[in-house]
């Protein structure tokens, strides 16, 4: 299960609104108590992927590593990725699977319209090959 606080929520969703219709990424920051991830903090990075930005993101190693980098100045871990789905709904696609990191939570935000819609977070298996819809609530 995934928690998103008030605060990195709408951080979360106001970069999105802000960056459609392209996709926007991002990291989560926060703790976890055994199976539940409480998300404290959100930081909006850049989408580096270097084609059409509406149908796909790319994050850059080194701003991961940065955001893992003051999540621990904040006495917190890096729990997981966001990114937005313009114009279709909150899906865990082949090349997110493909792209993502199994000890991660993955939020996916559906922007319809320049407006959210509603959002899934996913966890992908160790081998990459099928990601399970993980409990959120925000």
């Amino acid at each position: 299960m995934i928690r998103i606080e008030s605060e990195p929520w709408q951080a979360m969703v106001a970069h999105a609104r802000k960056t459609y219709p392209n996709e926007c990424c991002g990291a989560m920051l926060g703790t976890t108590d055994g199976e539940t991830k409480q998300v404290r903090a959100a930081i909006a990075l850049e989408n580096a992927f270097e084609g059409a930005q509406a149908a796909r993101y790319e994050l850059r190693p080194e701003d991961l590593l940065a955001a893992d980098r003051a999540a621990r100045a904040r006495g917190m871990d890096l729990i997981g990725i966001y990114h937005s789905h313009p114009d279709c709904d909150a899906y865990f696609s082949a090349t997110d699977l493909k792209n993502s990191c199994p000890w991660y939570s993955f939020v996916v935000l559906s922007i319809q319209k320049g407006d959210f819609h509603h959002a899934n977070s996913w966890l992908p298996n160790f081998d990459q090959t099928a990601a399970e819809k993980e409990e959120l609530t925000y």
